[in-house]
C-alpha cells in the first residue's frame, strides 16, 4: 500500500469515525416524544379532575346539606397536602429504586430510597417512560394525582363526623406509612415485593382502591356510627351533584387507566375501550340488581354502579380484552350493590358513602378477575399462561394489602384518637360540620 493510499485511508477514517460515534450517542440518548408527552399531560389533568371537582361533587351530593362544604373542603385540603408531601419525599420513597434488585427481597423491596427527596436531580431535561419518551416532571405530576385521590376516597367512609384537624394529620401519616409503601411494593420496579410476586395491577386496583377501601372500613369502625344511624333518615341532599360528580369521574378515569400506559399507544387505546365497556356494564348491572331487589332503579344506584365498574376495571385495563371487561363490569356492579346494601346493613358498620362497599369490594373483584381475563386464552393481552397460578398471585397481593392497610390504619387512628381525638362533639355533629368546623354554610336557609 502506497503512502498516498495510507494517508487517504487515514483521512477517511478521521472523517467517518466521529460521525459513527455521534450516531451511536444519538441512538443511546433518550429522545422526547411530543405525542406521548401531550397525552401524559392530558391524562394528568384528567386524573386531577377526578378529585376536584369529580369526587368532591360525587361525595358532596350524598351527605346531608349541613355537611356539604366539609366534604368539599376535605377534598381540596387533601389535594394541597398530598401535593406538597409528594414533592418533599413521597415521590422518592415510592419510585426511587436505590438498593433494589430483581428477585432480591430487602428493605427497599418495601419502601423506596431517598435519592429524589425534594425532587433532587429532576430538571426540564429529565426524561422517563417505557422508552424514555416524556419529561419526568410529567410523570411526577401524574403519579401525584394518584397519591391525591387515594386518601380522598377514604373521606367517604367517615363523612359527617371526623374533626378537620384530625383528618389532615391522619391523611398525612396514612399517605406516608400506607399509600407510598404499597405503591412502591407494586409499582416500584424490579425488586419490589408485590411486583416480584407477579401481581398485576395496571392502574391501581390494589394501590388505590383496595388500599383506600380497607382504610375507610377501619376508619368508620374506629370512629363509630353517626349519631342516630341507622334509624334517623340521612338521605343525600342533592343527587344532582352526585350524578354530575359520577360523570366527571367516568370521564377523568380515561386519564387514570389509559394514562397508565405511559404512552400514546395501542395499550392506552385498549385500556380506554375496556374502561368504557366495564363501566357501562357495571352501571346496568347495579341498576337491574336494585330494580329486581327493591322494585325501582335509582339515580344513586346507577351512579354507584358507574364507580364500581371504573374501580374493578382499573387493575385489569392494560391486560384484558373487551369480553373480559364485560364480565368484570357485571360482577362488580352486582357484587358491589349487595355489599353496599345488604352486607353493610347486616354487619352494622356506618360506611357513610360506601367507600368500602364500592372501592374496597370493587377493587378486590377487579384484582382477582384480572388474573383470569388477562390470559390470551380468554381474550386478554397479558402474558398469563396458567390462570390458576395467576389468580393465586392476585389473591396473595389482595390479602397482603388488606392486612397491611388494616393494621397500619388502625394503629394510626388509635394513636391519633388518644392524642387529639378523632370525632367532633355530639353538638357539633348535630349542627353540621360546615358551621362547626368551618363557620360557613353550603346552603341557603
Amino acid at each position: 500500500m502506497t503512502l498516498r493510499k495510507i494517508a487517504g485511508l487515514g483521512a477517511l477514517l478521521s472523517a467517518v469515525l466521529p460521525g459513527l460515534a455521534m450516531a451511536a450517542d444519538e441512538v443511546a440518548a433518550p429522545v422526547l416524544n411530543s405525542g406521548d408527552t401531550a397525552w401524559m399531560l392530558t391524562a394528568t389533568a384528567l386524573v386531577l379532575f377526578m378529585t376536584i371537582p369529580g369526587l368532591a361533587l360525587f361525595y358532596g351530593g350524598m351527605v346531608r346539606s349541613k355537611n356539604l362544604l366539609s366534604v368539599l373542603m376535605q377534598c381540596f385540603a387533601i389535594t394541597g397536602l398530598i401535593s406538597i408531601l409528594w414533592v418533599i419525599y413521597g415521590y422518592s420513597i415510592t419510585f426511587d429504586a436505590t438498593g433494589m434488585e430483581a428477585g432480591v427481597t430487602n428493605f427497599n423491596s418495601f419502601i423506596g430510597g431517598f435519592g429524589k427527596v425534594f425532587l433532587a436531580g429532576i430538571t426540564p431535561e429529565s426524561i422517563t417512560g417505557p422508552a424514555a419518551l416524556f419529561p419526568e416532571a410529567v410523570f411526577v405530576t401524574f403519579q401525584m394525582t394518584f397519591a391525591i385521590i387515594t386518601p380522598a376516597l377514604i373521606v367517604g367512609a367517615f363523612a359527617e363526623r371526623m374533626k378537620f384537624s384530625a383528618m389532615l394529620i391522619f391523611m398525612g401519616v396514612w399517605f406516608t406509612l400506607v399509600y407510598a409503601p404499597i405503591a412502591h411494593m407494586v409499582w416500584g420496579g424490579p425488586g419490589s415485593l408485590l411486583g416480584d410476586w407477579g401481581v398485576l395491577d395496571f392502574a391501581g386496583g390494589t394501590v388505590v382502591h383496595i388500599n383506600a377501601g380497607i382504610a375507610g372500613l377501619v376508619a368508620c369502625i374506629v370512629l363509630g356510627k353517626r349519631k342516630g344511624y341507622p334509624t334517623t333518615p340521612m338521605a343525600p341532599h342533592n343527587l344532582g351533584y352526585t350524578l354530575v360528580g359520577a360523570a366527571m369521574l367516568w370521564i377523568g378515569w380515561f386519564g387514570f387507566n389509559a394514562g397508565s400506559a405511559a404512552a400514546a399507544n395501542g395499550t392506552a387505546g385498549m385500556a380506554m375501550l375496556v374502561t368504557q365497556i366495564a363501566t357501562a356494564t357495571a352501571a346496568l348491572g347495579w341498576m337491574f340488581a336494585e330494580w329486581i331487589t327493591h322494585g325501582k332503579p335509582s339515580a344513586l344506584g346507577i351512579a354507584s354502579g358507574v364507580v364500581a365498574g371504573l374501580v374493578a376495571i382499573t387493575p385489569a385495563a392494560g391486560t384484558v380484552g373487551p369480553m373480559g371487561s364485560i364480565v368484570i363490569g357485571l360482577a362488580a356492579g352486582v357484587i358491589c350493590f349487595f355489599c353496599a346494601t345488604s352486607l353493610k346493613r347486616k354487619l352494622g358498620y356506618d360506611d357513610s358513602l360506601d367507600a368500602f362497599g364500592v372501592h374496597g369490594i370493587g377493587g378486590i373483584v377487579g384484582a382477582i378477575l384480572t388474573g383470569v381475563f388477562a390470559a390470551p386464552a380468554l381474550g386478554g393481552f397479558g402474558t398469563v399462561t396458567d390462570i390458576g397460578t395467576q389468580v393465586w398471585v392476585q389473591f396473595k397481593g389482595v390479602a397482603f394489602t388488606v392486612v397491611y392497610t388494616a393494621v397500619v390504619t388502625y394503629v394510626i387512628l388509635k394513636v391519633l384518637d388518644a392524642v387529639m381525638g378523632l370525632r367532633v362533639s355530639e353538638e357539633e355533629e348535630a349542627v353540621g360540620l360546615d358551621l362547626a368546623q368551618h363557620n360557613e354554610r353550603g346552603y341557603n336557609l
